[in-house]
Parts: C-alpha cells; structure tokens; sequence
C-alpha cells in the first residue's frame, strides 16, 4: 500500500520516496517540489524525540535484520527479484580469490603482478572496514587493508601542468609507482613491507577523564627494487565501508555543491574535488575515497581492481596494475586476459556484477532513535555544529541511474566535500584539488556497528582511532573549534555523544 503524508510517498515497509527536493538550482524537480523537500532536509531544532523516517536511515532501501557479523552484506531491500540475482553474482565476484596467471582456473587468473589483496573481501571486512594492524608492538603481521599510496611533490612545470590539466591526480614514484605493492606473484619481488610506528599521545578532558591518541608513522622494509625518490610523499589509507554507495552516488550535484565555499563564521568551509572521468575526460565531482578523488562507484571499483589486484578492466585496460617502466620483470609477467573471454581479465559482465553490488549494500535500521539519551546526544552533536560537514540528510535525484536509488531520504551525514582538518592527519599529498591538509568528510551512517562487523576495526583514514572518542579528538583545522566543544564536555555529555553515534 502506498500513501501519501506529510508531502512524503510512504512505501509498504516504512521507508521513504520523497517526490522531489533540494535547493533551488536543481532541475530535477519543480518549484513547489524543490521547497517541500528543502523544508525536510533542513537540520531539526527539536530534540525532545525522533524525526519521522529517521530510522529508515538508507530509505526505502533499509534492512531490518538482526544485527551479526553480517549486519553490512544484505542487499536493499527495494531491489527487484531481478536485481537481487544480479546482487548476489556480484557478492561472489566481490568475495572470490584471483589467482596468477597462467592456471586452470582461466576465469580467475590474472592476479597481480604486483598486488596488495587478492580479492575485495580481503580489505573491505565483510563489507565494513579493514583491520590495521600494528597496536602491540610485538605484532609484525603483513598490512592487507591498508594501501600506502605514493607520491612526488609537483614542482616541475611539467608535473604541475599535468596536474592543473587533470591528466594525473598525483605525481608516482618512478619506480614504484602510485602505490606501494606487499606481494607479488610467484618468481617476482614484492615492492616492500609497511611497519607502522605509533607515539601515545595524551589528551586531558573536562571532568578529569583523559584519552590516549596513537600517532603513527610509517616505514618501508625490505624494498624490492631499490631505493623510493628522496621525496616520495607516503599516505596510508584504510579501506572504508561499502554501505550506501549508491545512493551517496544519487545524490545531486547541486545539493553537495550548495554546501561548498560557505563559511558562516565559524571557520568551516568545504571544497569540491574535480575529478577527471576516464569516459568523458571531463572533469566531473569526486564523492568517494578519503579524498574525494573518485566520481562513481564503477569508477573505484575498477580503479581497485587495478591498483589493488593487477587486473584489467575496460575503464583500466592495463594488464599490469601499477608496474611502472622500472620494474621490468613485472611487465614480462604473463596476464590473465583469455581471447574467448575478452580483452580484460576482469570484463565488462563482471564488472557491471561488481559494480552492480557495490552499489546495493543496504543500510540497517537505525537503533535506540527514542531513546533520551541518544537524542541528548543528537542534540549535542548538532549544537557542537558537528553537521556543518556532517550534513545529516538529503533526498536523492528525481533521475538517478537505478530506480531503487530514486526520490529517497536518506541520512548519510556527510557533506562529500573536502576539508581542511589540521597538521596532526595531514599527509602532506596532493590528490586532484585536494591539498596535504584535506580530506572528504566520510558518512556516519553505520558507524554505530563497525566492530559488530569487525571487532578489530578502527577508524580514521588510517586507522589510528581505537574508539570514536578517539577520532573526535584527531580534528583540527576547521574542526578545531568542534574538538575543543566536546574536550569542553562533562563526562556524562561526551556518553550521550558517542550514544548517539553508535545508534548510526
């Protein structure tokens, strides 16, 4: 049954399609839709109980399922029949090991040759975050989820040229390339080994509690192929969630860009990433990765498949990943590309699979929203002006690609905009418009279950958080003023905080 309230089409299972909205500029919608919509997606000012749809924080796609280990992997539940098979070819695609070529399994082979995880599930822990290790100091296990993506700074004209133009978003090592490579196939040399050192640093908090901040610094053992540039810049990056991909992908341009170059007085202003399309070669907006510096999900999809595994698509068509001129014996490897299959090791079908579940991982119904105590949280949250870049809610284009992703609120709380967030999480490496100090605010929303998903999940781009507290207490920059607001808490506050936070 469907009915409308309230200017809302309410779907036979509680979730939202929202007939319209957003700010003036879209074209989407009409004049009368685009005011309803904007009078729903403006931040509340009531805190004495939930917004209505609140739980249904991934609209009408939202799962409620029991909450387990596999809380991440379910598919939206407004999926057709039709596209739950397609989901669940996909899921396989995402789970399945590659495997070097050449091998009897032609349809798998390919891997590498130079590689840091062979499959997806390898870093994207049961489709939530990746595990970093390095804590315990005995601890010597091999980094999978997280990448160590390399770069020079762009001085020369020549370099600085190519990355005004948008042709590279970052300058590679010359011999080891963009990212560092732990493995590599039989009879070749991996790149080297990440070691992460970490320095505890104290933080005191109102009330006379304190906290602990592990600031890590990185080093590369055991180099396969001789020494890096002196200058080579080293920017880990732990693998994100997959949740709600795309619907952040459904989201207007013009509802993200309304947020952009507004600073209200309080010091927070975000920037948008332009990202070249590989399609197009026009230059488009950046909404995924810690940096904004991928425009879809087909995009970083295949974008990992080639940096991560070393295996061609047609967006990426290289057979050899990120081996560089240097690196000759990985160039003489064989590859996985089988004539009666295509030209790609990974082609078009399967990608369209990949990409197809990527962008489907539903997300789960909201906990605890009525309860006094998260929304004391809530409330503190918003008057700390944490949704200044943690924007909470919007409603998705009229014409998205996917029906399932159409006309929906959805509460992502997040603005997919560039920031400016201190020296102590700057890496000091360029990425498209994004400088050493920036990164793209990430989505909240099932934040809540990370370590139900994976008990040893930490957050921050790099890991180095242990507890949501902890990466509060890592903003700076223009989230200065807002870190110092919760240090500023009473103990029972910063509780009703993190409360809110993990009902997301």
């Amino acid at each position: 049954m469907v009915k409308l309230v309230a200017g809302l089409i309410f779907l036979g299972l509680g979730a939202v399609a929202i007939a319209g909205g957003g700010p003036a500029q879209r074209q989407d919608l009409s004049a009368e839709d685009r005011a309803r919509v904007s009078a729903i997606t403006k931040p509340s000012t009531s805190f004495s109980q939930a917004e209505q749809f609140e739980q249904m924080q991934g609209g009408a796609g939202t799962v409620k399922k029991l909450i387990n280990p596999d809380i991440f992997s379910h598919p939206a539940a407004n999926l057709t029949f039709e596209g739950r098979q397609e989901f669940m070819v996909g899921n396989g695609l995402f789970r399945k090991d590659w495997v070097s070529s050449p091998a009897s399994t032609q349809a798998s082979d390919g891997l590498g040759p130079l590689f840091n995880a062979r499959s997806c599930q390898a870093c994207h822990v049961k489709d939530g975050r990746g595990t970093v290790p390095g804590f315990d100091p005995l601890e010597r296990s091999d980094v999978v989820a997280l990448l160590l993506r390399l770069s020079l700074p762009g001085s020369a004209d020549d370099a600085r040229k190519r990355l005004d133009q948008g042709e590279v978003a970052s300058l590679p090592d010359p011999v080891y390339g963009h990212q560092l490579q732990p493995f590599a196939v039989p009879g070749l040399a991996a790149e080297g080994r990440i070691r992460i050192d970490y320095r505890e640093v104290p933080v005191q908090l109102n009330g006379g509690e304190s906290a602990t901040l592990m600031d890590p610094s990185y080093r590369v053992e055991d180099l396969g192929y001789g020494p890096m540039h002196p200058d080579v810049r080293f920017s880990p990056r732990l693998a994100p969630p997959m949740l709600g991909l795309g619907l952040l992908e459904a989201i207007h341009e013009d509802d993200i860009l309304a947020h952009a170059d507004v600073d209200l007085g309080d010091g927070i202003s975000g920037r948008p990433n332009w990202i070249k399309d590989v399609h197009t070669g026009q230059r488009v907006l950046g909404r995924f990765n810690w940096k904004a510096g991928q425009p879809t999900v087909e995009h970083q999809s295949s974008n990992a498949f080639s940096g991560d595994m070393g295996l061609s698509t047609p967006m990426f068509p290289s057979h050899y990943g990120d081996c560089t001129p240097s690196q000759q014996a990985c160039l003489d490897m064989p590859h996985g590309a089988q004539a009666h299959l295509g030209e790609h090791e990974v082609p078009a079908r399967l990608m369209d699979f990949v990409t197809m579940y990527s962008l489907n991982l539903a997300l789960p119904q909201r906990r605890d929203v009525s309860d006094e105590r998260v929304l004391a949280g809530k409330k503190l949250f918003y008057e700390s002006n944490c949704i200044a870049c943690h924007v909470p809610k919007y409603v998705t284009r009229r014409d998205a690609k996917r029906a399932e992703h159409r006309f929906q609120l959805i509460w992502p709380y997040t603005d997919l905009l560039l920031h400016d967030m201190g020296p102590g999480l700057a890496d000091g490496q360029d990425e498209g418009d994004a400088s050493g100090r920036e990164w793209r605010t990430p989505p909240l929303w099932g934040i809540g279950l990370t370590k139900t998903v994976n008990p040893n999940a930490t957050w921050l781009h790099d890991g180095r958080a242990r507890t949501l507290l902890e990466a509060i207490l890592w903003h700076g920059g223009e989230a200065q003023a807002v870190r110092d607001r919760v240090v500023a808490m009473t103990p029972a506050q910063r509780a009703d905080l993190i409360r809110f936070l993990e009902s997301l």
